[in-house]
This record gives C-alpha cells, structure tokens and sequence, in this order.
C-alpha cells in the first residue's frame, strides 16, 4: 500500500503520540529482567548484551530523541558524527555510573531525558532560531547523551544483584545499547529517507515536531509527578 500525500505525516505523528504513554515507562526495571539476572554470577557477556539491545529498542523515550536527532540530517556522514557524539555521551556516564556506583534518582534523570526530547523538538522547528539563540548543537547533543547514560546505568544497577564479572558484564551491556541503537536508527533513517520524497514532507515534519514536543513534555510532567509522590 503507497501513503498519500501527507500519509506520512499522520503515520509517524500517529507513531510518536502512540510511544507517548509507553515511553513513561520506558526505563522501569521488568521482574522478567531482575529473575533473569538474578541467577547471574561472574561474567555473562551475552545476556548482557542482549539486555543492552533489548533495553535501548524499547526505551521509547530514547527512540524519541534519536528520531529528533536524525529528523533533519541527509548525509550519512552528518548522522554518524551526531550519533557518535551522542554515544560518546551516554557510554561515559553508563561504564562510569556503574562503576563509581553514582546512581541517582531515576525520575529526575527521566524528566531531564524527557526535556531533550521537547529540545530537538523545538530546535527542529526553527524555535531557539526564531529566539535569536545560537549554540553547538554536538554540544547538546553530547550533554543529554551524558544524561541518557546516567539513566541506563542507574536502571543497570538495578539490574546487577552481583558485583563479580562487573565489568565484562557492563562491558556487554554497553555494547548491546550500540547494537540497539543501530537497529533504531537503521529504521529511522529508512524511512525518513522514503517520507522526504513525499511531496508533504514540509508540512508533515513540522506535525511530527510538535508531535514531538508533546511527548517529551508529557514524560517530564509524568517523572517529576513521580518524583513528587515518591
């Protein structure tokens, strides 16, 4: 079936406010997980691995961002240098968290990941442009990887009920969170690349921006409730 014009628009709109609601919960720890990992010890490079490509695929508020990243990036060189600044970010914070064991209040680097959401957003649409505010997008870029890392290692830390093999199992972790993340960002890309060719792209980037920053407000409201209420 071929989407009409503005098909695409509605599709991912539709695809970004569907994520909206699961995306809140995108970082809870499963029982399924903890019984998973707690028989686990010494080290277990592929579970771990695996839990790191299961953990980025359904983190949604993740997805979310990577999607804002990407959104206006043509060349492949320019999405790989975005990316690599952004996993350059979230691997320090991961391997260092953990390590340092500095975990700290998930709803709070929750609600932080939920506003760098809301910020590609409106950078996307040409707001902080319209502002007159002018800054190093890699920058920003590498700033909220620092915050998506310290949200993984606190929920990893969750997750590890043994200290032996520590850092061959974080290791893992990490790696499966670039393999995840590849998969995200090989889907993203395809089919941004196939919506561009629709003459509705314009109109629909901007629904789909918006789109976006209805949804990264929602999860920061919804964390600091939680935080509030904790």
């Amino acid at each position: 079936m071929t989407l009409t014009r503005g098909g695409w628009s509605r599709a991912l709109a539709a695809a970004i406010l569907a994520l909206i609601p699961v995306a809140a919960f995108a970082h809870d720890v499963s029982q399924a997980d903890k019984a998973f990992v707690a028989g686990i010890d010494g080290p277990a490079f592929i579970p771990f691995l695996y839990l790191g490509a299961k953990h980025m695929v359904t983190g949604y508020d993740h997805v979310l961002f990577l999607i804002g990243v990407v959104f206006y990036l043509f060349r492949v060189k320019d999405v790989l240098l975005y990316v690599s600044v952004f996993t350059l970010g979230h691997s320090l914070t991961l391997l260092g968290g953990v390590l340092l064991g500095a975990g700290v209040n998930s709803f709070i680097v929750d609600a932080i990941i939920g506003l760098s959401v809301v910020y590609k957003g409106f950078e996307n649409l040409g707001g902080f442009r319209r502002l007159g505010i002018a800054f190093d997008t890699r920058v920003a870029v590498l700033v909220f990887g620092l915050f998506h890392g310290l949200g993984l290692a606190t929920k990893l830390m969750d997750l590890m009920a043994s200290q032996s093999g520590l850092l061959v199992n974080l290791i893992g972790f990490n790696l499966g969170v670039e393999l995840g993340q590849v998969v995200v960002l090989t889907l993203v890309v395809a089919v941004l690349n196939l919506w561009r060719r629709s003459p509705g792209f314009g109109r629909g980037a901007m629904i789909a921006n918006v789109a976006l920053i209805g949804g990264g407000l929602y999860l920061t409201g919804y964390h600091i409730g939680g935080y509030l209420g904790s």
